[in-house]
């Protein structure tokens, strides 16, 4: 079991940006593969994005495919997701696991980082 941190959502206007980080504990980290899922108010949850071990091979939701990019940086244990083009449907809260590939979560749910995008 990994504990995971969300982090870098807030308050963007459309077609804006943002960051999001997913940090675990450690300080060299070759871990599985990751991926962030988002979940809006009165929706379930849906899988965002997902990057295999090396951060060489991505996959990604249909509707944010050429506006958002995961990557990861092993080394500092820490998995991204850049936000470019923001729209008010990626309003949501952000979490991230542990994956198995494609698209299936595997680990515990932590509490997300809230993204909202106004007009």
């Amino acid at each position: 079991q990994v504990q995971l941190t969300e982090s870098g959502g807030g308050l963007v206007q459309a077609g804006g940006s943002l960051r999001l980080s997913c940090k675990a504990p450690g300080r060299t980290y070759s871990g599985p593969a990751m991926g962030w899922f988002r979940q809006a108010p009165g929706k379930e949850r849906e899988f965002v994005a997902a990057i295999d071990w090396s951060g060489t091979n991505t996959n990604y939701r249909d509707s944010v495919k050429g506006r958002f990019t995961i990557s990861r940086d092993n080394a500092r244990n820490t998995v991204y997701l850049q936000m470019d083009s923001l729209k008010l449907e990626d309003t949501a809260v952000y979490y991230c696991n542990t994956v198995r590939l494609p698209t299936n979560p595997i680990g515990p749910w932590g509490q997300g980082t809230q993204v909202t995008v106004s007009s």
